[in-house]
């Protein structure tokens, strides 16, 4: 599969510790249903899985190395602190190639604003090794992006992609040029928390329960209006209304990343990233999305983690 022709990515972020699994979504999985996930996903065509170090407690970029065959490709992370330390992207990198079983990743993205030349320099080097075959950046804001790619163009080496956190809920990046300066550049635009933590998911009586669903239980509750009007688009497509929510972001030609433990999760995600709605259709979502006048996470929510 070709980087620049896919629909969707895999999320990873509640894979591997069972603890975590179960205060991140209410209930963990066993690691032959993530095997089995792997190869729904393979048969779908949907080969790119996104990692991160921290994810399931230290445990999911194992888990990676261990259940995806060769011709998956890996979407992995280096979350900078505030302060810079020389090699260390290369020995985090390193780190992150032995627990895959490869010579190189996919996709490489620094992680946060934080010493951004210096480690893009990093970066820039391991890419000319061949460790790194994109290299992109995730929650930057539009000056950092466009200084991430100064920094890049000097080495001769472009800029693949933003991944920041967009949904129905969440569209600043939209609002603020963000996302027209990645088509006017030819970068691409992952986006993260698409169902904004299951908060786009309508509840269920027998629902497990999640940390993040109890912390924003009275939100949710406000969502309901936006819920029927997600329920009667998602009718005309034979969709449901999570799948709704992960159309959208595919309608607007940004790449969702969505978690998934189960296999009927990948055949979801795959029907929805495959489905265009309609410029009305959009404009009817936000337009009840913006009428609820909630936000979940907050398109910037880790700026607290970037040096002033």
């Amino acid at each position: 599969m070709n980087i620049e022709h896919m629909k969707a990515v895999i999320g990873t972020n509640s894979w591997g510790s069972r603890l975590y699994g179960r205060l991140l979504r209410g209930s963990a999985v066993s690691e032959e249903t993530l095997r089995e996930t792997v190869g729904t996903a393979v048969k779908a065509d949907l080969l790119m899985f996104d990692t991160a170090q921290d994810y399931g407690l230290g445990k999911e970029q194992k888990l990676i190395g261990a259940l995806c065959p060769a011709e998956t490709m890996i979407s992995a992370k280096y979350t900078p602190g505030k302060r810079y330390q020389s090699g260390q992207v290369r020995r985090s990198l390193e780190m992150d190639l032995r627990d895959f079983g490869r010579d190189s990743v996919e996709v490489y993205w620094l992680h946060l604003p934080n010493c951004i030349e210096q480690n893009l320099t990093e970066m820039a080097a391991l890419y000319r090794e061949g460790k790194i075959r994109h290299i992109g950046i995730s929650n930057f804001d539009l000056n950092e992006c466009k200084a991430a790619q100064r920094i890049l163009s000097r080495s001769g080496i472009p800029l693949y992609g933003v991944q920041n956190h967009y949904s129905l809920l969440a569209r600043d990046w939209e609002q603020n040029g963000l996302t027209a300066w990645c088509r006017e550049n030819g970068v691409s635009f992952w986006a993260w928390a698409v169902l904004e933590e299951g908060m786009l998911v309508p509840p269920k009586r027998d629902e497990s329960r999640s940390v993040m669903k109890m912390i924003f239980r009275k939100k949710r509750e406000r969502l309901v209006p936006l819920y029927r009007k997600m329920k009667e688009i998602g009718a005309k497509h034979h969709l449901t209304i999570p799948q709704v929510a992960t159309a959208f972001v595919a309608s607007k030609g940004f790449l969702p990343i969505c978690g998934c433990r189960k296999p009927y999760q990948v055949t979801q995600l795959q029907a929805a990233a495959g489905t265009q709605l309609s410029a009305a259709e959009i404009a009817e979502l936000e337009q009840a999305a913006d009428a609820v006048q909630i936000k979940i996470l907050g398109a910037d929510m880790f700026r607290f983690a970037v040096k002033k």
